[in-house]
C-alpha cells in the first residue's frame, strides 16, 4: 500500500512539474508570438534605376514655384510657393548633412518647401523642411518648420530616433519652449518626398497620422496621431482627417519624375490653392551674383 501511494505520488509530481515546464513554454510561445506580430516585416529598399540616377543624382536640384491662394484668418491671401527637391548625403545619427563621403551616409531626397504672403500690412514667412531616405523604406529621419510673422516666430523640430523626438519654441506663451515625444506614425511631411521616389507606396486606406509641422504651428493644433483616410489614383492623392475637418489632395504628373503640378489644402471648409507656375533644374547653390537674379524672372517670381 505505501508502495502504491509513493508511486502516485511520484506520478503526480512527474504531472504537475511536466504541465508546469509545458505552460511556461507555452506562455514563452505565446509572448514570442506576440512580438513577432507587433513587428512589422521590413520593407525591401527601393532600387533606382538609370532613370531616377540621372534625374536626381545629376548635381542639381529640382525647383518649382507655384501661385499661392493661402487662407489665413478667414481671407484669401495671394502670395508664391517654393518646393526645393535635391538629393544630398545625411547622416543618421547626427541628423545633419554630411560633409564627407562616408559608408554610413545615408542618401536623402530632401525637400525644401517655402511659401510667402501677406495678412493686412505684415508679412508671413513659411518653410518646411523634409529629409526622406531614398531607400523608401522607413519613416523621415528628420523634419523642421519655421514661420516668420511680425508678432513673432515659432519653430519646431522633429528627429526620427527610437521615438519622434520633438523640440519647440514659441512666442506664445501656451507654447514656450517644449521638448517631448511621441510614437512613430505616417508623417504628412514625408508624404510630399515619398510620392516623388515612388507614389505607388504612399499610404492608402485607414491609418494613423502626424498633421504637417506648418498645419499644427498655424492652427496651435496638438502635435500628435491622428486617423485618417487616403486614397491614390495615377496623379492624385486624397488625404482626409475627419477629426481635424480637413482634406490634402495633391496633383502630381503620373509620369516620371513625378513633379507636383498643384494642391488644394481645405481646412474647416477654406481651402488654400497652389498652382506651378515654372520648374527648372539648377545647382541653385552656386547662383549668387546679381546676375543669377534673372533665374528668379524664369521662375516667375519676379
Amino acid at each position: 500500500m505505501k508502495l502504491l501511494k509513493l508511486s502516485l505520488f511520484l506520478f503526480t509530481g512527474l504531472v504537475i512539474f511536466s504541465c508546469k515546464d509545458q505552460s511556461e513554454k507555452n506562455t514563452k510561445d505565446i509572448a514570442v508570438a506576440n512580438i513577432e506580430t507587433k513587428t512589422p516585416p521590413k520593407t525591401p529598399s527601393f532600387k533606382p534605376n538609370k532613370q531616377f540616377n540621372d534625374y536626381w543624382y545629376a548635381g542639381e536640384a529640382e525647383i518649382s514655384s507655384y501661385q499661392l491662394e493661402q487662407s489665413r484668418y478667414g481671407e484669401i491671401r495671394q502670395g508664391t510657393a517654393v518646393l526645393v527637391y535635391v538629393t544630398e548625403p545625411f547622416l543618421a545619427k547626427a541628423q545633419v548633412k554630411a560633409d564627407k563621403n562616408n559608408p554610413t551616409n545615408v542618401n536623402v531626397l530632401k525637400l525644401n518647401a517655402t511659401k510667402k504672403f501677406n495678412t493686412g500690412i505684415y508679412p508671413y514667412s513659411i518653410m518646411q523642411s523634409t529629409f526622406y531616405p531614398v531607400a523608401n523604406n522607413q519613416h523621415a529621419i528628420k523634419a523642421s518648420a519655421s514661420v516668420q510673422e511680425w508678432c513673432g516666430h515659432v519653430y519646431t523640430q522633429l528627429n526620427n530616433r527610437d521615438q519622434f523626438e520633438i523640440t519647440t519654441h514659441s512666442y506664445f506663451e501656451g507654447e514656450a519652449d517644449q521638448n517631448f515625444n511621441i510614437e512613430k506614425a505616417i508623417l504628412e511631411n514625408e508624404i510630399w518626398t515619398q510620392l516623388r521616389i515612388d507614389p505607388t507606396s504612399l499610404p492608402t486606406g485607414n491609418f494613423t497620422i502626424i498633421p504637417s509641422l506648418e498645419f499644427t504651428r498655424l492652427n496651435h493644433t496638438p502635435l500628435k496621431q491622428y486617423n485618417a483616410f487616403a486614397e491614390s489614383t495615377p496623379g492624385q492623392y486624397k488625404l482626409v482627417i475627419k477629426e481635424l475637418d480637413r482634406q490634402l489632395v495633391i496633383n502630381y504628373s503620373a509620369e516620371f519624375p513625378y513633379t507636383i503640378e498643384s494642391w488644394e489644402d481645405t481646412q474647416n471648409g477654406a481651402t488654400s490653392k497652389a498652382t506651378k507656375l515654372a520648374s527648372l533644374k539648377s545647382a541653385y547653390w552656386g547662383k549668387k551674383s546679381n546676375a543669377d537674379s534673372e533665374l528668379r524672372k524664369t521662375l516667375k517670381l519676379e
